[in-house]
């Protein structure tokens, strides 16, 4: 069966989509091994499986294999991870009956199309130029941009405000996989002082995203990402909680 299979996740650790991965199958508890494409970019004699090397050409920055399933897209993988193993090791992430799902998934939409663009455009424009504005009156095509972004972000962001004066987190009062998507470009967000500036601007999502930053498994995803070094490691939090062999 599929779900005795190693898990396996291909892919850098700084990317948006294998954080993602990495957080859900953290929330789960799931063994799973991480394999670092980057070391394969540095004359290592290992070869790159032909799999990762075919992945499609969407933009997907992570691979997951199950035995013999095969998955490139970082939202799906979360999806299959919630429905291919039991529930025990911990809540449901992704809704307990069809309405409940029907909300993550509406949610998981939402920050595809209206949150992931803006919000990870306006992070590496900040996190390039150090947060500093621009000399007036020049404007940059690439500040011209991000304060685009930006605009798109602000009313993203006030919609996510007020459905957190509702409820606790985006699709109800337990934190699921709707709120997890959001972890990895709001913590690239987070990372200057505008952007902490924007999600401290709103109580209610100021309040929502220090909740789900501190989460263990999101505070192990980035333990990771500052690690350097470049061989696969080996996760076992079913074992021993979160954390990495």
């Amino acid at each position: 069966m599929a779900s005795s299979a190693m898990l396996q996740v291909f892919g850098q650790p700084a990317s948006t989509d294998v954080a993602r991965v990495m957080a859900c199958l953290l929330e789960r508890q799931l063994d799973f091994e991480l394999v670092r494409t980057d070391t394969f970019k540095r004359g290592r004699k290992q070869q790159l499986p032909e799999f990762v090397k075919m992945r499609d050409p969407s933009g997907h920055q992570v691979t997951l294999t199950h035995g013999n399933v095969t998955l490139g897209d970082s939202r799906d993988i979360c999806r299959y991870v919630c429905t291919e193993f039991p529930r025990w090791c911990t809540r449901n992430l992704y809704g307990a009956g069809a309405l409940e799902r029907a909300s993550i998934e509406q949610w998981l939409q939402t920050e595809a199309q209206s949150f992931d663009a803006p919000s990870l455009a306006l992070a590496l424009f900040h996190l390039a130029v150090g947060g500093a504005p621009a000399p007036a009156p020049y404007v940059s095509g690439d500040e011209a941009a991000a304060a685009e972004s930006e605009r798109q972000l602000v009313r993203v962001l006030d919609v996510y405000d007020g459905a957190l004066g509702r409820s606790a987190y985006l699709a109800g009062d337990d934190f699921t996989l709707a709120d997890l998507s959001h972890l990895p470009n709001a913590h690239y967000l987070a990372s200057s002082a505008r952007g902490r500036a924007l999600l401290a601007s709103r109580a209610n999502v100021a309040r929502w995203y220090a909740a789900i930053s501190s989460r263990p498994a999101w505070r192990q995803v980035v333990a990771v990402q500052a690690r350097t070094a470049h061989y696969p490691v080996a996760f076992h939090p079913s074992a021993s909680g979160h954390g990495a062999l």
